[in-house]
């Protein structure tokens, strides 16, 4: 019944792409949609994004992917733990953004309006 917002930041913590799914949705699926088109030397994310096809994908691109493994993997595959502290920067985009209330609450009936309104406070965030 909800929505999920994904996005991916650069490494200043602005907004490079915004989509938006259905709140079931794993936040894994959205990787490679969010990556497309985008020049990266690093990939940073959390562990929900533990994927080998995922890895593979960053790799074609040239890039390192900074992504802790699971605890249930059976080879822990190694990351840079120093890079990982970045991850942050998604969390305070958010921090931002919700600082709007029409996010926060999710008073869009649809879809198209709730990305817009997304959109106008990532572009306010842009502006201060």
């Amino acid at each position: 019944m909800g929505s999920k917002i994904h996005v991916g930041v650069s490494g200043l913590g602005l907004p490079i792409r915004l989509l938006l799914t259905a709140g079931q949705v794993a936040d894994v699926t959205q990787a490679e949609s969010l990556l497309q088109g985008i020049a990266a030397q690093v990939v940073i994310a959390d562990k929900g994004y533990d994927r080998d096809k995922l890895v593979k994908v960053i790799g074609a691109k040239g890039a390192e992917a900074v992504i802790p493994s699971k605890k249930n993997r059976k080879i822990q595959r190694p990351y840079d733990a120093d890079g990982s502290k970045d991850r942050n920067l998604v969390q305070r985009f958010f921090s931002q953004v919700k600082q709007y209330r029409r996010v926060a609450t999710r008073d869009e009936k649809t879809v198209r309006n709730f990305l817009a309104f997304v959109h106008v406070a990532s572009i306010m965030n842009l502006l201060r």
